[in-house]
């Protein structure tokens, strides 16, 4: 892996001052950890952007700061919702014996071998990450869990299939090794589960507006109130 490397300068705008900071095209950060204060620093927008897609919050990277060179890891990445621009970044300096706790994702591979896909079954990752801990030059960028020896609907793969790289271990000493990462489908088994989820949501809202209407309430209040109570969708990931 290529080592990834970000200069800080120090940062003297607080306040609404960071606003400027900002749309000159910087980066306000801070770095915690060691024996001093915080620091609060920045950086250019777009050499920043390129280091947070490369490192993430659970690769190490290099901060370059006064010429000096500091291990760290991301602990926190504030993006404007609004175009999608770095906002804030909080860094913590760690040493190399440091074990290091963090979330890494998990990616299934061997799709173009897997003979359920092949048959036209569908394979479903339900959990993308898990909870790891290792020192940082041990720390892996991802978990790769192969599904080419899926074959028939029910087939499974959990979390005791993933083969931990060397000095990697899982963060729960309780991890549950059954816990079940993909499955593998029929489609219309698939189908049919996911309408009679959709029947049983539809036939609960006939259910509240029926009992609505029952205490008196007028029908046109009951569908008002059925569609502001909709939840908001989460646009995050």
């Amino acid at each position: 892996m290529n080592e990834i490397l970000l200069k800080l300068d120090a940062r003297t705008a607080e306040g609404k001052q960071v606003i400027k900071l900002r749309e000159s095209g910087f980066v306000p950060s801070v770095v915690y950890g060691g024996q001093g204060k915080p620091l609060s620093m920045q950086s250019p927008l777009s050499e920043t952007a390129k280091v947070v897609h490369a490192a993430g919050k659970h690769t190490p990277l290099n901060l370059i700061i006064d010429g000096e060179k500091k291990l760290a890891i991301i602990k926190n990445i504030d993006i404007n919702p609004v175009g999608q621009k770095l906002r804030h970044i909080a860094f913590h300096t760690i040493n190399q014996n440091d074990i290091i706790t963090t979330e890494v994702p998990i990616v299934l591979i061997g799709h173009s071998e897997s003979p359920a896909e092949r048959a036209g079954l569908v394979i479903l990752q339900a959990i993308e990450k898990v909870e790891i801990k290792a020192k940082p030059a041990d720390l892996p960028e991802s978990l790769e869990l192969s599904i080419a020896n899926l074959e028939v609907a029910d087939d499974r793969l959990t979390i005791g299939d993933i083969k931990l790289p060397k000095g990697v271990e899982f963060a729960d000493v309780d991890q549950d090794m059954e816990l079940v990462i993909a499955n593998v489908y029929e489609p219309s088994a698939l189908q049919a589960a996911n309408e009679a989820a959709g029947g049983e949501a539809e036939a609960e809202d006939a259910a509240v507006v029926e009992a609505e209407n029952a205490e008196g309430a007028p029908a046109t209040d009951a569908a008002a109130g059925t569609e502001t109570a909709q939840p908001a969708v989460d646009s995050k990931k």
